[in-house]
């Protein structure tokens, strides 16, 4: 987190994919060791914690660190939150319930709700943050866009997304923000990018084939996918698991969801995904073994080309 910040970096998303590390505690980490780049969190899943300890957490932190926690709030990886018996029937009611509950929380109600999946009884934080926290939601499908725009500050994009589907996601949002008579102009759009550079282009990207084919087989039929004309394509391949994938994928897959290659490509590759309604593109390195030569040769060499 500090090496980012000091290379000029604009801001940071922790993940909290399960069951590799803790998002909150991570989050919090990187808050520490920095000054003053806002830390996201991409995501957290609505459904592991209850809303009011949420609430909770995200307050404490941001009066620790103002002005710089942007929490992601979504639903998580279906087979993780299968593992946990935490899926929801109707995950539309489940997000709206959890982001509606922080929204008061956060204004220092005291709430007292009955929902389908989320219920509160005169629960009224001690300590409520002293600034509006933004909140963001990080979601795929149409239904679930426009929830965003209408709820929502901002939308956190998975990685593996084109121009095309953040195209597409712009005007789910907007229909949301209108409905809810808000500006869309205001909605952030923070787009994740599995990401490997090189000075050899092939290098760069057969470093990242196989961490493309790990979140293929874990999304293999979404939205992401269906917008980018791929989708039925992708499932029959992973009948087969992430191996047949990695072996099978077209090399065209690697150009358009992804961010690799030598720094010229990369560059332009950062462009058409802001172009396309991105207000940040966000480094998900595809190497974690390599993290640090990963951000200071993107420092050096790919973000003066953007």
């Amino acid at each position: 987190a500090k090496l980012g910040e000091d290379k000029g970096f604009a801001e940071l998303w922790v993940p909290e994919d399960y069951f590799f590390t803790g998002g909150i505690s991570g989050a919090t980490a990187a808050l520490g060791a920095t000054s003053k780049v806002p830390v996201g969190l991409g995501i957290v899943s609505a459904m592991v914690r209850h809303p009011a300890a949420l609430a909770m957490e995200l307050s404490t932190m941001s009066r620790m660190f103002p002005e710089r926690v942007w929490p992601g709030i979504g639903l998580g990886v279906p087979f993780w939150l299968r593992q946990m018996g935490l899926y929801p029937k109707s995950q539309l009611t489940a997000m709206r319930e959890c982001l509606t509950g922080l929204r008061s929380l956060h204004a220092n109600e005291n709430l007292t709700r009955e929902g389908d999946y989320f219920s509160f009884d005169a629960v009224q934080l001690t300590h409520p943050p002293s600034e509006e926290i933004p909140l963001y939601m990080g979601v795929l499908g149409p239904k679930m866009l426009e929830l965003s725009g209408e709820i929502a500050d901002g939308t956190v994009v998975s990685v593996l997304a084109a121009p095309e589907y953040v195209r597409w996601l712009r005007e789910r949002v907007a229909a949301g923000a209108a409905k809810a008579g808000r500006d869309a102009s205001t909605h952030r759009v923070s787009t994740f990018a599995l990401f490997a550079a090189d000075s050899d282009s092939a290098a760069a990207k057969a470093a990242v084939r196989p961490a493309t084919s790990f979140y293929l087989s874990a999304m293999p039929k979404s939205a992401l996918t269906d917008v980018y004309g791929v989708g039925d394509e992708l499932w029959e391949m992973a009948q087969g698991g992430q191996d047949q994938i990695d072996r099978e994928m077209p090399d065209q897959w690697l150009e358009d969801l992804v961010v690799a290659g030598e720094p010229d490509e990369c560059a332009a590759k950062f462009r058409r995904l802001l172009d396309a309604g991105s207000d940040s593109v966000v480094l998900f390195p595809a190497q974690p073994e390599a993290f640090d030569e990963t951000v200071e040769f993107a420092a050096r060499e790919v973000l003066p080309r953007v």
